[in-house]
């Protein structure tokens, strides 16, 4: 029988740790403050942010909510981010994306000091998780590694496959699954023969941006499925990457959509601003 993994479960377990431990740091003089960005109302991002803010609250750090315009100009948000970089009351800096198409998100990525950057997405924290130091890493594939290990699930010497490519979760992903010992191959569009890959895979990552693509067909019986996408059905119901229904019955664990890899993400995210906390006195 296939082991349903509760991600909502699990990522509650890892708040409430964090919360004991901004208690103890807190007692040692220690403090945290996220600093969240987003630009303009768009109804996705300010539930997003709103999650953010409500997680901060539960395990006892600070946030700060910076709510702008749609219409900021570019180089406004560069001013705000270089303000936040210099402010020493601020440990986290979080902008919510995506962000307006007159405004470029790399340049704004870039602009967050990498010691401040929570979401793992500069090209610093991205290059200290490929060489292996110490820095903030993505919070999905992070969540996604909390999951596996909180589950049971070994990743040392197992063949992983990884559905997508993207700088947010794919290739981080491969990553920490390198750090893990996994065996790791890294699948996409341009793949060839996609179902032969995916069918070698003892842990099989689906994050490919497409409804319920991967059907029992791309499944080795007994694999682990952790699906990473989210969409809405012809019902308006959510689901993910992973035809659920068909799959499930092959493997050994899968993850459901909504409540497997989603809630992982803020409270990896938060692991991170702790992180900032635990780090205080190397960084001051």
């Amino acid at each position: 029988m296939s082991q349903l993994i509760n991600g909502k479960q699990i990522s509650q377990q890892i708040r409430d740790e964090l919360k004991e431990e901004v208690r103890r740091l807190k007692e040692e003089g220690k403090n945290a403050c996220l600093a969240v960005v987003q630009v303009g109302n768009d109804p996705a991002s300010t539930v997003y942010v709103n999650n953010k803010k409500k997680a901060c609250a539960y395990i006892g750090i600070e946030s700060r909510s910076y709510e702008l315009p749609e219409d900021i100009k570019e180089d406004e948000l560069v001013a705000l981010v270089e303000d936040l970089n210099a402010d020493a009351a601020v440990n986290g800096i979080l902008v919510q994306l995506p962000l307006p198409a007159h405004i470029n998100e790399d340049r704004i990525i870039r602009t967050i000091s990498p010691d401040k950057d929570v979401d793992g997405f500069h090209p610093v924290s991205v290059g200290r998780l490929w060489i292996g130091e110490k820095g903030f890493l993505s919070c999905t594939p992070a969540g996604i590694i909390q999951l596996l290990k909180r589950s049971g699930i070994e990743i040392e010497g197992k063949e992983c496959v990884v559905v997508g490519r993207s700088n947010i979760v794919g290739k981080p992903m491969a990553a920490l699954l390198l750090r893990e010992n996994g065996t790791v191959t890294v699948a996409h569009s341009r793949t060839a023969d996609l179902k032969a890959v995916t069918k070698r895979a003892d842990i099989l990552i689906v994050a490919i941006g497409k409804k319920r693509f991967i059907t029992s067909e791309y499944i080795k019986e007994g694999a682990v499925v952790i699906d990473v996408g989210m969409h809405r059905d012809e019902n308006n119901h959510l689901c993910g990457d992973v035809d659920f229904d068909d799959v499930k019955p092959h493997t050994s664990a899968i993850t459901p959509v909504p409540g497997g890899v989603g809630p992982m993400t803020i409270a990896m995210l938060m692991d991170n601003c702790v992180e900032t906390m635990r780090t205080q006195e190397e960084r001051s």
